[in-house]
């Protein structure tokens, strides 16, 4: 939930552990101690979506029995699937446009230990629009980062566990062209339409198709996004990596985003999810200002992790009995 500078200080000096979202004005003001931190100025707060840089917020980890903080660079950021408790939850937060970020998300999907530890987490942010930079933080020593990423390892309790998922509001037509890319990408110039190469640019702006619908590709039913961030100079660029020999479709057409968003999250059931992280492309895209999407609050984000990167969902971690 929402707290001001001086009721986080608190918690923090209790000894608290913490997973703490904030406008970097207010990060580097925090003292050390058992917390992770990551700077946006968006969130999904109790009362609805909204724009701060005067209130934190804080997910108190009270579930946690033990905790542990690390750090990694872009050659050792794996090494989280070594590190965590075997009973365990990792939160791991990386700042956006970082080295460390495209490195994981790239080849996360291939990293097969992933599965079978727990991991949630997001791409930290700034205020659209402005030359901002993204930070990441480990409150034990009161560090901040632009290129590294901060992991909190989380032992639970025995007889309980984690559980991630996610909500995604897209899926495709089965009769549009598969779209596929020659390598793993993050921006791309080519790709093949119904196996014929084409420039891609021109074959967004020929067909008409809007970029804020992302590609989706569907994972033995589970649609997994990948958003464009712009095209410009004949180049198409993306929030995170198309994949070789992947079949892509771009999503169809939401009418009512909002409602549709809402609806899905009906459906997902959950009912006390300890973390949840929304992407900033569902807060502006479905108007999510001062509109509620109980029983989610936390930082609006400019990606998210479940176990690899995604784009335009929502993800949150539930410890189960």
């Amino acid at each position: 939930m929402l707290f001001t500078l001086e009721e986080t200080v608190a918690l923090i000096n209790e000894g608290k552990a913490l997973h703490i979202a904030a406008d970097d004005s207010l990060l580097q003001k925090l003292p050390k101690g058992n917390w992770i931190g990551g700077s946006t100025p968006y969130f999904i707060s109790e009362d609805g979506g909204l724009f701060t840089k005067e209130r934190l917020f804080v997910n108190e980890l009270d579930f946690a029995e033990e905790i542990r903080i690390a750090e990694y660079g872009k050659y050792n950021v794996f090494q989280i699937v070594e590190e965590g408790f075997d009973n365990g939850l990792t939160i791991l937060i990386m700042p956006y446009g970082s080295e460390v970020a495209a490195k994981y998300s790239k080849e996360a999907p291939n990293v097969e230990e992933l599965i079978m530890h727990p991991t949630i987490g997001w791409i930290s942010g700034f205020e659209l629009g402005t030359a901002g930079e993204a930070k990441v933080y480990n409150g034990s020593t009161g560090q901040a980062f632009s290129d590294k990423a901060v992991a909190m390892y989380i032992r639970l309790p025995k007889g309980k566990s984690a559980m991630i998922n996610m909500i995604n509001i897209f899926s495709d037509d089965k009769t549009d062209p598969v779209i596929r890319f020659s390598d793993n990408e993050l921006s791309v110039r080519k790709c093949t339409v119904n196996g014929q190469e084409v420039d891609f640019a021109d074959y967004i702006e020929k067909k008409g198709i809007d970029p804020g619908m992302p590609l989706v590709a569907d994972y033995n039913g589970a649609y997994i996004n990948t958003s464009i961030k712009g095209v410009e100079n004949g180049e198409v660029s993306f929030y995170a990596p198309v994949f070789k020999d992947i079949e892509y479709r771009f999503a169809t057409h939401v009418d009512d985003y909002a409602a549709e968003f809402i609806s899905r999250i009906a459906e997902a059931g959950a009912r006390q999810p300890v973390l949840s992280f929304n992407c900033i492309l569902n807060y502006l895209n479905g108007a999510l200002e001062g509109k509620k999407i109980p029983p989610y609050t936390g930082p609006v984000t400019f990606g998210e992790v479940a176990y690899q990167l995604l784009n335009q969902t929502l993800v949150y971690c539930e410890v189960l009995e």
